[in-house]
């Protein structure tokens, strides 16, 4: 399937590993201009050039941002617009929040979840519609979690954040889809990252998290990434407004 991305211009945040990293690879791929971005230098400048030498010399911007801080998402959409032009596809991502109860959880534990995972990704996808809806066209992807749609334990944090953000989506597609500007969310399950083996260190086996899924395995980064690249594409102009759920089966939800 030709997904008509070559020389698009897109900005994956979180992208020196995991869920971001794949992302970013898959739409290099696919011949995007493609800004990486993460808190450091060092991991995000290997990670684009390992994407170079796997796709034979994309075109990557590795940039330093902490995507919870304004100043820090200005300066690079300007040094993205300065080397590329402006952002066409955008697909939303940072580091879920503590697990833990709640009456665990700080105030400031709450603060950080709440703007990392909601207010800062609402802000990047408000900060970039602008140059969408001067060309015309748009993809705004927001890398969420099935806690949006189904609450799992000890991460009242995430949950909280998460559902907020599928509701801001959901609400901010029927705004800008007269536009040619699609906003779609999408909810990983369990995925084989980083970030998994942060929640489940206590564990020896992590293949043991994957018999409960009807997949019987873990998800890998790239089977996501396969998913926000179709959404990305100009093949998905009618898709929007949707929460995709990737996790192997896993969730209960019926809608």
């Amino acid at each position: 399937m030709r997904f008509g991305l070559k020389d698009k211009v897109a900005l994956v945040q979180g992208a020196s590993q995991g869920l971001g990293y794949a992302v970013a690879l898959e739409l290099a791929w696919e011949g995007t201009r493609v800004a990486i971005c993460s808190r450091d230098q060092a991991r995000i400048e290997a990670a684009a050039d390992r994407i170079r030498e796997k796709t034979g010399g994309a075109t990557v911007l590795p940039l330093v941002c902490d995507v919870g801080n304004a100043e820090d998402r200005k300066r690079v959409l300007h040094e993205i617009e300065q080397e590329f032009g402006s952002v066409e596809v955008l697909v939303t991502n940072s580091g879920g929040p503590h697990a833990g109860p709640y009456h665990q959880l700080s105030p400031e534990d709450w603060d950080f979840a709440i703007n990392n995972n909601l207010l800062a990704m609402k802000d990047s996808a408000l900060e970039v519609l602008p140059g969408m809806q001067a060309g015309k066209w748009g993809r705004i992807i927001f890398i969420t979690s099935i806690a949006a749609k189904q609450p799992i334990q000890s991460l009242i944090l995430s949950n909280t954040a998460r559902a907020g953000l599928a509701g801001f989506a959901k609400t901010l597609a029927t705004e800008v889809a007269a536009q040619g500007i699609t906003v779609n969310s999408v909810l990983p399950g369990t995925h084989d990252t980083e970030r998994l083996q942060e929640l489940y260190k206590d564990l020896a086996d992590k293949d043991r998290i994957g018999r409960d899924i009807p997949a019987s395995r873990l998800g890998q980064p790239k089977e996501l990434a396969a998913v926000v690249a179709f959404l990305a594409s100009v093949r998905a102009s009618y898709v929007t407004g949707q929460a995709i759920v990737v996790d192997g089966g896993a969730s209960r939800t019926t809608f």
